[in-house]
């Protein structure tokens, strides 16, 4: 009976501990923020970037500025929550044309496509902040992202941008739990990137494969799935999904109404993955390509 008390505290105190992590980072985060006295922060109106900019409105106030990327290689969708938060916050925010695809480097789709477009997008938020008496610009980058490729953190490196999260230690699932405690709508919603990451490298990035992708995976999360990626293989559309939601293609008339759909937008062919979604799939060659270093 002892051991079984013993036991009982162990694990009552084990939440705790958790939590008292979170808040240590919690206001680590909040003192990073307030030595910048003023901030730029890159939005997207994703999980990452609306917690940080929530953090760095609580921290400065009206000395935030949010910065949102509009083009093809965001979904709409994204880019309207952004608008809508930021309005909600009242904090100011302006929206960038960056345009990646007149950049012929980028359409092309090699590996440094995403140092490409970040540095794209942080010379136009530098050249912004700079203008409004601002020296600090961040991105909502996470501990999580540093196990992925990104050569978007090469751009940010070299444009002095810093990632106040990865400094705070926070990964993705302590921010959807820090989220949910500041009561925002993002604390739960889907993982999004940009579009582009749906296709393999090499083939060349063209608008009207990343509306057919955009279009494609819409239609998927209104039929019900939490989280989606439709990866595009020119007339092929590999579908990734949640493990938990694989069950649902198991219905015909879902099922119909995919393909149908899938076929409407311009696929021949329309696949799902066993493995099921899995974050920065097309980078797999790549990873295992450095592992093997």
């Amino acid at each position: 009976m002892k051991n079984g008390k013993k036991k009982m505290k162990i694990n009552e105190r084990e939440p705790d501990r958790a939590g008292c992590e979170l808040e240590i980072k919690k206001k680590y985060l909040i003192s990073l923020l307030r030595k910048a006295g003023k901030i730029a922060l890159a939005f997207s109106g994703g999980v990452d970037s609306t917690f940080l900019l929530q953090s760095a409105y609580e921290a400065l106030g009206n000395h935030v500025i949010a910065l949102t990327a509009r083009s093809p290689l965001h979904p709409a969708m994204e880019i309207e929550f952004a608008i809508a938060f930021a309005k909600q916050l009242g904090v100011r925010h302006s929206i960038i044309n960056t345009n990646e695809l007149a950049i012929s480097s980028f359409a092309q789709n090699t590996m440094d496509r995403c140092y490409i477009c970040k540095k794209n997008l942080f010379r136009k938020i530098k050249k912004i902040s700079m203008e409004a008496g601002i020296e600090t610009v961040a991105h909502g980058a996470n501990l999580d992202d540093l196990d992925d490729f990104r050569p978007g953190f090469r751009a940010a490196r070299e444009m002095g941008v810093i990632a106040p999260l990865i400094d705070a230690r926070m990964t993705k699932s302590e921010i959807r739990i820090l989220s949910k405690q500041m009561g925002l709508p993002t604390w739960n919603r889907p993982s999004m990137s940009c579009l582009a990451t749906r296709i393999p490298y090499a083939a060349p990035i063209t608008l009207k494969r990343l509306k057919k992708i955009e279009q494609a995976e819409d239609f998927i999360l209104s039929s019900g799935f939490n989280t989606c990626r439709v990866r595009y293989h020119d007339e092929i559309a590999r579908i990734e999904v949640l493990t938990e939601d694989m069950h649902k293609f198991q219905n015909t008339k879902c099922r119909k109404a995919i393909i149908k759909q899938f076929e409407k937008i311009g696929f021949k062919y329309v696949t799902m993955d066993l493995e099921g979604y899995v974050q920065g799939s097309m980078n797999r060659e790549i990873r295992n390509s450095r592992q093997e270093k």
